[in-house]
């Protein structure tokens, strides 16, 4: 049903093949740091909250549930654009492993490190935890080509009438799909109490939608991706080079500023 899409393989000879392939791709780089100055400050103004400088409903203000909801967007939609680019090179299964491997014991410590801070809402399948199913997945299904878009769709959408078949017919199942066993898949009927709730539905479909959005790009208009970036975004571009440290880094060091900083005030 599925097959590999014949427009993706390389072009021998093809000035822009050759000179998108050639290194990495500043535009999502820049992207991706865009993504991550953008959740920093997120995360700047929900420590103002928790240590009580000013008053946010971060779980029901929409100002702040669409900023992460586009945030997380953004910083998916990049992951399937890079998945796209590590596909379109053939890159080998052990390279992916080892950036697999990055993310998944990342998403460890954020969850040790959130149990010691929020031990009753501590993070257990939040955005890293996310993406290592995600991007094992999306690179298993890859070559689905076209269909990649109405299986994004599905996946977005698919949300919504599980809740409604488990608010109807399949109420008795609901505290299961509620629980901790299985709300990570996102077919719920209440979200969980936790810090970081990223789960497979419906996030697998816009990390499909970057992947089949990235390999639309590199068959049809390559040059895109490949044009370098305004120098005054330079700095975003090595920020996307260096995102997980960045992402691991950045919450500690505002945490231990903000506390200093109320001990400097206290004094």
């Amino acid at each position: 049903m599925f097959c590999n899409v014949p427009t993706l393989h390389r072009l021998p000879g093809s000035a822009v093949q050759e000179g998108t392939l050639a290194g990495r791709h500043e535009l999502v780089d820049a992207l991706r740091g865009m993504a991550m100055v953008w959740m920093a400050v997120f995360h700047f103004c929900f420590d103002l909250s928790h240590f009580g400088y000013w008053s946010q409903d971060f779980r029901a203000d929409p100002f702040w549930t669409l900023q992460r909801t586009l945030i997380v967007s953004l910083f998916l939609l990049c992951a399937g654009l890079g998945q796209a680019v590590a596909w379109h090179r053939a890159l080998a299964w052990p390279r992916f492993w080892r950036r697999w491997g990055q993310i998944a014991a990342c998403a460890l410590l954020v969850t040790a490190g959130s149990y010691l801070m929020f031990p009753r809402s501590f993070i257990y399948f939040g955005v890293l935890h996310g993406m290592a199913l995600m991007l094992l997945l999306v690179r298993l299904t890859a070559g689905w080509g076209s269909w990649l878009w109405p299986a994004g769709l599905l996946a977005v959408a698919s949300p919504w009438p599980a809740a409604w078949v488990l608010e109807g017919a399949l109420a008795s199942w609901a505290p299961a799909f509620n629980g901790p066993v299985l709300n990570w898949l996102g077919w719920v009927t209440q979200k969980p109490f936790t810090e970081d709730y990223v789960p497979l539905f419906p996030w697998l479909g816009v990390m499909w939608w970057g992947m089949a959005g990235g390999q639309w790009l590199l068959a049809h208009h390559a040059q895109w991706l490949g044009r370098p970036v305004p120098r005054a975004a330079a700095s975003l571009v090595i920020l996307g080079r260096y995102s997980l440290s960045f992402y691991m880094l950045h919450q500690p060091a505002m945490l231990a500023a903000l506390m200093l900083f109320g001990w400097l005030s206290r004094a």
